[in-house]
């Protein structure tokens, strides 16, 4: 297989994964907005958030999907966004605010496979480059 063969697939797996996880956010935020219980106690702005993000996600997939160099930009300010509000909730949390445990590890795996993608992209584009 050569190698832009390679960065392609590999760029198409990103921008699915980004995918994926742009539609579990919108379907599990659009769930709680509509009245599931999460068992959890839910930081409204926090859910709003999310479920706004989520559609963002869903841009930034297609973004990596048709540009590495794009979507790794796209991938740097959703990791840039997500790392702020996750600091937000932490200290809300640690300040014994009405956020839940649950929406700190949320906002962490979000960061992180964020992170991870962005660090993928960079990857992508050098091997592209």
């Amino acid at each position: 297989m050569n190698a832009s063969r390679s960065v392609r697939i590999m760029q198409s797996a990103l921008a699915l994964l980004a995918a994926l996880f742009g539609v579990l956010t919108v379907f599990a935020g659009t769930r709680v907005l509509m009245g599931a219980d999460p068992g959890y106690v839910v930081f409204r702005p926090l859910l709003l958030f999310n479920t706004l993000m989520g559609f963002l996600y869903l841009l930034a997939a297609l973004t990596i999907w048709r540009n590495v160099r794009a979507g790794r930009y796209a991938a740097a300010a959703i990791f840039v966004l997500n790392l702020l509000v996750l600091a937000a909730v932490a200290y809300l949390y640690t300040a014994g605010q009405a956020v839940a445990l649950d929406s700190v590890r949320a906002m962490t795996l979000r960061t992180g496979v964020w992170l991870a993608l962005w660090f993928g992209l960079m990857w992508l584009s050098r091997r592209s480059a």
